[in-house]
Parts: structure tokens; sequence; C-alpha cells
């Protein structure tokens, strides 16, 4: 998953950068609302953390035109600002949730995947898509409940196939969600992964659970793993 991060205080970007990155986050980071509105408007972010008090343009005008622009990922408000009305302006211009400043890594963390959870339509934790198990919580993938050894970039595509199960997701769109702004992407390390998961998943090549949409991307595959 893809978070995008707008804050103009360099100790707690770094704070914020480190721990979600060892969530397995992607994280882009900006400190300026101009700058945030440019990333927002021209990148597919799963989730938003904004600061309100941002140089150059304000966080509720950043959220408003952000919305404007079409933009529906969830966005959490963080402010020093700790009056009620503060809350109320950042919900009414299109905020998700709001976490006043100071906080706790942990609680900002739990926001953040209660609000990943809800963008994809799951009511829990967990998962569950024929013999295939997947708790977002403990970031673990079971198959006719026994656990299998992912590397983390294995879960995190797999993660975003199987939220998006509906969908065909092409490798682009893979390739966007599971690196950072600044990392030297290779869209043909997804067929790697893929492959991968693949064996992991299906050792016997029986359900086929990730099929693969000639020149469009990949879909989890509902119907093969709900058949056998």
């Amino acid at each position: 998953m893809r978070l995008l991060i707008i804050e103009d205080e360099q100790g707690l970007v770094e704070h914020l950068r480190a721990g979600f990155r060892k969530e397995g986050f992607a994280v882009d980071i900006c400190m300026n609302g101009k700058e945030g509105l440019f990333l927002g408007q021209e990148t597919e972010y799963d989730l938003a953390i904004i600061d309100l008090g941002l140089p150059e343009m304000d966080g509720l005008d950043l959220i408003r035109a952000l919305r404007r622009f079409g933009q529906t990922f969830p966005i959490i408000v963080l402010t020093a600002r700790g009056h009620w009305k503060d809350k109320v302006d950042g919900l009414e211009s299109g905020a998700d949730d709001y976490l006043a400043k100071p906080f706790v890594f942990d609680e900002l963390l739990a926001r953040v995947k209660a609000l990943l959870r809800r963008s994809v339509g799951m009511a829990s934790a967990t998962l569950e898509l024929g013999i295939y198990q997947l708790d977002t919580a403990a970031k673990r993938v079971c198959v006719a409940g026994d656990a299998i050894e992912l590397t983390s970039y294995e879960y995190n595509t797999l993660e975003y196939l199987m939220t998006h199960k509906d969908k065909v997701v092409s490798k682009t769109e893979l390739t966007a969600h599971l690196y950072a702004q600044d990392y030297d992407r290779d869209s043909n390390v997804i067929e790697v992964f893929i492959r991968r998961l693949r064996k992991k998943l299906d050792p016997e090549g029986v359900r086929n659970p990730i099929l693969t949409q000639r020149g469009l991307g990949y879909r989890f595959n509902m119907a093969g793993v709900l058949s056998q």
C-alpha cells in the first residue's frame, strides 16, 4: 500500500517515514501544500496523511482541492490545533479521520489500517477467499489453514490483488502501490513476484489463484479458488 504524507515538521516526517516503511508501506513525503496537491493529483495513493498547518497552501484548502479534483483516497488530518471546530472543519473539508498532535504512532497506524480496510470493503482485518486467508493485521497468509512464508514485497503484491479481487490490476498500478516515489522501479520485477506467489499459493497447479490478463495485468481468480 502506498501512502502520501504531507507534513512540514522534519523530525515527525522522519519518524513517520521510518515507522510506515517498517510496516511494509511505500511512503512518499512532501513538506508543503502545493507540492502535496501536485502529488495527490498526479499519483494514485491508497491513503494520505495531511497536516493542517502547511506552508504555501493550508491543509484544509489542500484537502478541498484534492476532493474537487476527484481524488477519493482516505485522508487523515494531523494537527496541533486541538479545538473541536478544527476537527469539524477538517472532516467537512473531506478528511476521513482526525488525529491531534502529539500522538502515538501505533494509534495512527491503527487508524490507517482501519481506513484502508474500509476503503476496500473489509469489515475486519481478515479476508477469506476459498482456502486462502489474508490477515492484514499480522501480515500473514494461510493456505488451507497453514501459514506460508512470503517476503514483504510478495505479501504486499498478494494483499493488493486479494483486496482488489474484482478488478484487473496492471503492472503499472501494482508497481505504483509497492514502491515509494524515490525508488528505482522496474515493473518486470512484478512478474517475479507473481511467479513466486503462484508456486507458494498453488504448488500443484490446480487452482490458478492469480490470472494473467494478456496486455492488461493480473486478477485474483475467484472462480478458480472457490471451485476446488
